[in-house]
C-alpha cells in the first residue's frame, strides 16, 4: 500500500505570456517618456503639398590627405596642382556641395593647410574637417 505525500506534487508553471505583456508595456513606457525628455524648439507649421517636392540635401565630397602626403578626391589620387580645377568642376555641377576634409593625424600639417587653401581658392563655401570622437 502506497501512501500519498501531503505535498502537492505539481511542478510550478512559468507563465510567459504575462511576462511578455509586461516587457512590451515597459518598452512603450520608456519610449514615450524619452519623447518628453527632449526639448523640442520648433514651431509647428502645416506645409502645403506639391507634386514636384524634393528634399534639399547638400551633396558631400570627400577630400583625403594620407600620412604619405597623397591627396585623394573621391577616392581618386590627384596632385595638389590639379585639386583647384577638379573642385571647381565639382562646384559647377552643384553649388552647395559640402567638402569633407579627412586627414591622417600623422600627415604633414603643411600639406593639410595647402589642401584647405586650395579648396578656399577654388571657391568652396562649406568645408568640414572630419574627426573621431575621443575615447575610441
Amino acid at each position: 500500500m502506497k501512501l500519498r505525500s501531503l505535498r502537492n506534487e505539481r511542478q510550478p508553471r512559468l507563465m510567459i505570456i504575462p511576462m511578455i505583456d509586461i516587457i512590451f508595456f515597459l518598452l512603450v513606457f520608456f519610449m514615450m517618456s524619452t519623447l518628453y525628455m527632449v526639448e523640442q524648439q520648433i514651431i509647428p507649421v502645416n506645409l502645403p503639398q506639391a507634386a514636384s517636392a524634393q528634399t534639399d540635401r547638400p551633396r558631400s565630397v570627400s577630400v583625403l590627405v594620407t600620412k604619405e602626403g597623397r591627396i585623394l578626391l573621391e577616392q581618386e589620387d590627384i596632385p595638389l596642382e590639379l585639386l583647384k580645377q577638379r573642385v571647381q568642376a565639382e562646384l559647377s555641377k552643384q553649388n552647395d556641395i559640402v567638402f569633407i576634409l579627412r586627414s591622417d593625424k600623422q600627415a604633414e600639417y603643411g600639406k593639410v593647410v595647402a589642401v584647405l587653401d586650395e579648396l578656399k581658392l577654388a571657391g568652396v563655401q562649406r568645408v568640414a574637417i572630419a574627426t573621431e570622437k575621443k575615447g575610441r
